[in-house]
């Protein structure tokens, strides 16, 4: 069963952030080389490599041999429509009300109407998806990144972009879940969908892999973060 928390547990949690301020810019000096810890990343990287060629990868490819695209496609957008709130949260957090109302009613019509959010209805009706969270948002307020961390099980991050996981947690829908099976069931499931996404991007990845998928993950925050030009500047990414 889903118990219903109030809106000052959430606000509670986004509290923190002038602490996570400090704790990034404390852990991150101007400059700092992107990769300090490369050597401990690296063995973390080849348990991950391990983890992912022996159990997520075979389990991805018998989830997509068994399962019908359709339904593939339905339990990606149920899954996305699940973490969307985190979405519409930081486009009000940086300052972008008009797609955080918009986001806010993409999330209400897909969880009606949508049947969950299994149907993708809302980008039919002109309100397409957008990429926000945390990380992005402490980019936005000038947090610097941090030294690439790569994490057991859940891979790349910067310390900007863990930290604001952490809070995300707390605008997650299954975090209020307090039925233990139901809500890791739901975990489960998270990570299949996003090995099983990834099938066709594996095959991509060349030369050094611990390099390419790093510089890969960089890239794309820089992107992300930038709402799309590379134009601004992350010292912390720096070469």
């Amino acid at each position: 069963m889903v118990k219903v928390k109030s809106i000052k547990n959430i606000l509670r949690s986004i509290v923190i952030v002038p602490v996570l301020f400090l704790v990034a810019c404390s852990t991150a000096p101007e400059k700092q080389y992107q990769d300090p810890l490369e050597s401990a990343n690296r063995v973390v990287y080849g348990f991950n490599q391990q983890l992912d060629n022996f159990v997520f990868k075979p389990v991805a490819q018998g989830y997509r041999f068994l399962t019908p695209r359709p339904v593939e496609l339905g339990v990606r957008n149920f899954f996305a429509n699940l973490f969307y709130p985190t979405v519409f949260i930081n486009q009000f957090l940086q300052g972008k009300p008009g797609l955080g109302v918009e986001g806010m009613s993409r999330f209400v019509f897909n969880s009606t109407l949508g049947l969950g959010g299994l149907i993708d209805i809302s980008t039919k009706m002109g309100m397409p998806a957008h990429d926000e969270d945390f990380g992005q948002t402490f980019a936005k307020w000038g947090v610097g990144s941090g030294p690439f961390l790569m994490v057991p099980v859940f891979g790349a991050y910067t310390m900007r972009d863990g930290l604001g996981d952490i809070i995300a947690t707390r605008t997650n829908p299954m975090f209020y879940i307090e039925n233990d099976a139901l809500k890791y069931g739901l975990f489960g499931g998270v990570l299949i969908d996003r090995s099983a996404a990834l099938l066709e991007a594996r095959e991509l990845v060349t030369g050094d892999k611990y390099l390419f998928t790093r510089d890969a993950y960089l890239q794309k925050r820089k992107f992300l973060v930038s709402d799309g030009s590379l134009d601004e500047e992350d010292p912390f990414l720096d070469d």
